[in-house]
């Protein structure tokens, strides 16, 4: 298989989404590997074989200093060389849910253009939310291909809150690196973002869960009407780009 074709989910204690992201990586045509933290700070050289690398939801180390903080932090001080190198090849790296709050702590989303001007906190409701949401995307990128304007995922975070400072939720808008709003804003994000871009367009945080959705029967929908399965397709449209 081309090696830009290879995954690797990583996987740290608390972690609950890697089965299912590595199934939906899998079934997308990639050879996905689950990898624990541990095992790839031991050995961040394989990052060269493979071409996308997601950070799944859960609750990383149970969360205790805040949402995705300390694999943010294992991340930015063991292996944050090779993870840099990896994105300026152009290859992938998609952060979901906590696995983005991972991306916003560690300083890698929104950048060193909006460095330390963004984060993910609280929800406004002070509560968890399990549901599912609507979604405004925009099919130009990538991830989003063929899609059409709105679409349908579940969320489950208690600090999906994106917040900017210094109008950098504006600038990230103006600068083209928000390709996904709610339309139900259920967590109170600044301009309704609920999924940002790297400069490049490469790196990508998201708080819905397309590993959740991956077959109609899984939608409360289901039966009722012509229920359209995004993550599956999201999952597809990353493995063609990689």
């Amino acid at each position: 298989m081309n090696k830009s074709k290879k995954a690797i989910v990583l996987k740290a204690p608390g972690t609950n989404n890697d089965m299912e992201t590595r199934f939906a990586l899998e079934e997308a045509g990639a050879l996905a590997e689950t990898v624990h933290v541990n095992s790839f700070a031991q050995r961040p050289g394989m990052l060269e074989d493979a071409g996308i690398l997601v950070i799944p939801g859960g609750f990383p180390y149970g969360d205790y200093l805040g949402a995705g903080r300390v694999l943010a932090i294992f991340l930015k001080y063991r292996v944050m060389n090779e993870i840099t190198k990896f994105i300026k090849k152009g290859k992938l790296l998609m952060g979901v849910c906590s696995g983005f709050q991972v991306l916003v702590k560690s300083g890698i989303l929104p950048g060193k253009d909006f460095e330390n001007r963004a984060t993910l906190t609280y929800n406004d409701s002070g509560r968890f939310i399990c549901r599912w949401v609507r979604l405004k995307v925009d099919s130009s990128f990538f991830w989003f291909e063929k899609m059409p304007e709105e679409i349908e995922l579940p969320v489950a975070h208690g600090e999906g809150k994106f917040k900017g400072a210094q109008e950098s939720a504006k600038g990230l808008i103006k600068s083209g690196r928000v390709p996904v709003k709610y339309i139900d804003n259920p967590n109170g994000s600044e301009l309704d973002i609920a999924g940002i871009t790297s400069s490049g367009g490469n790196v990508l945080g998201l708080m819905p869960h397309p590993e959740r959705y991956l077959y109609d029967f899984q939608h409360p929908a289901r039966g009722s009407r012509d229920v359209k399965v995004w993550g599956r397709l999201m999952y597809r449209n990353i493995v063609k780009n990689a």
